[in-house]
Order: structure tokens, then sequence, then C-alpha cells
């Protein structure tokens, strides 16, 4: 349950923009207000069946994203391999004390951080 919560914020965050207002605002409130799905039904005005399948077609619909464009997958990838080289510098740092280093290993450091600047 936890790793599809988090494959699914992991979509949302790269595709969620690309959904309708309401269906971004129905996922938005599934997955990071728990809202249940009779609380999702009163605050958009709808059935809880009409919430349920707007939850499951923007599902799919980032899911296709995903699979068509691979940009989760990607950033992942990305992620894991530039927490790789930082380590593999903050090693070799040790080993020589050159600040010309310790500054690569600072500006890797910001890429590889879960924090979201924009």
């Amino acid at each position: 349950m936890l790793e599809k919560f988090l494959h699914m914020s992991a979509l949302f965050d790269f595709y969620g923009p690309l959904l309708t207002d309401k269906q971004n605002r129905c996922l938005q409130m599934h997955l990071f207000e728990d809202f249940s799905l009779s609380e999702i039904s009163a605050e958009l005005g709808i059935s809880r069946q009409a919430v349920y399948d707007m939850l499951k077609r923007s599902e799919q619909l980032m899911q296709q994203y995903e699979d068509k464009l691979g940009l989760a997958a990607r950033s992942i990838k990305e992620k894991k391999e530039l927490s790789s080289i930082l380590n593999d510098l903050t090693q070799i740092e040790q080993e020589i004390h050159d600040d010309r280093l310790n500054n690569i290993i600072e500006r890797i450091s910001v890429l590889t951080s879960d924090s979201k600047e924009a």
C-alpha cells in the first residue's frame, strides 16, 4: 500500500499538471489530504462512484504518461546515480582535502536533496 502511494505521489509530481483541475484536486485530496471518497464527493459535489471513477481514471492516465515518457523513473535513476557520485566524491575529498572538490560536493548535494525548490 505504501509503495503504491509513493508511486502515485511521484507520478502526481510529474503528471498532475496534465490532469483536469477536478482530477488534480480529487487526487490531491485523496493522496495528500487523506480524504475519504465520501469527503471528496461532498467537497466536489459529485457522487462517491464518480470520485472512485475519477481517481481510477486519473491514476491510469498518469501511468500511461509514465509508460510513454518515463520521467518519474528517469528522475529516480538520476537521483540514485547522483547519490552514488556524491558518496564517491565525499570519500575522495576526505582523502585529499581539496576545496574545489568540496564545492562540487555541495553542488551535487543540492541536486540530490528531497527539498523542492523551483
